[in-house]
């Protein structure tokens, strides 16, 4: 599993441009999982529904994971909407985002070369406008240990970025601690160090 963090859209953009005649309505999403890419295409086409053609692409996952890319030409030549749209999103380097764009036919046609550059261009002109964030891969740990190291397992903490979610006190400390992948290696042997190997970490599932 790769755990390097990766950009995610802060926010939803709509790009709007008049191509002879033709309107393209581009819009962009932040979509975590196939099935928000899906839904997020309907809601589109649902709004537009009277448009001739609301072609569409989606990187769902990381950006280079291929597996969880999809793109649709909806009734315009093959190659000249889906893939282009597609091509924009993958190139960006921005994850789980899905591209829709809404024709409106002007009664002029554009060409396979013109229809490429049209909802290729629409795409690239709405990411140019997008916000991004960093989604990082964390993960839940348990760490139990003795009050008595409660003021060390605090100070790498903060040193490695992790999150208390929960704390139980008994006979020992219980903490539910949210940490990002990449460090837990480097926190669970510097807590087992620090602690004369009394700290007990694990990893929790989900």
């Amino acid at each position: 599993m790769n755990e390097q963090p990766y950009l995610i859209p802060a926010e939803s953009i709509q790009f709007e441009e008049e191509i002879k005649k033709s309107t393209f309505i581009t819009y962009l999403a932040h979509t975590p999982s196939i099935d928000a890419a899906k839904a997020f295409i309907e809601q589109v086409k649902s709004r537009h529904a009277d448009a001739r053609h609301n072609c569409w692409a989606f990187v769902a996952g990381r950006p280079e994971d291929s597996m969880k890319w999809g793109f649709s030409d909806d009734g315009e030549p093959s190659g000249t909407a889906g893939k282009p749209i597609l091509a924009q999103l993958s190139g960006s380097g921005v994850g789980e985002l899905t591209a829709v764009v809404t024709r409106y036919y002007g009664g002029i046609r554009l060409g396979t070369g013109g229809l490429v550059k049209a909802y290729g261009g629409g795409v690239q002109q709405a990411l140019k406008q997008l916000q991004t964030i960093e989604k990082k891969i964390t993960i839940k740990i348990r760490v139990e240990l003795d009050y008595g190291f409660m003021p060390i397992a605090q100070s790498l903490m903060s040193q490695f970025g992790a999150v208390e979610i929960d704390a139980k006190y008994s006979g020992s400390v219980v903490l539910i601690v949210e940490i990002e992948r990449r460090e837990l290696t480097a926190f669970t042997q510097a807590i087992i160090n620090k602690s004369a190997a009394k700290a007990i970490v694990t990893p929790l599932k989900g």
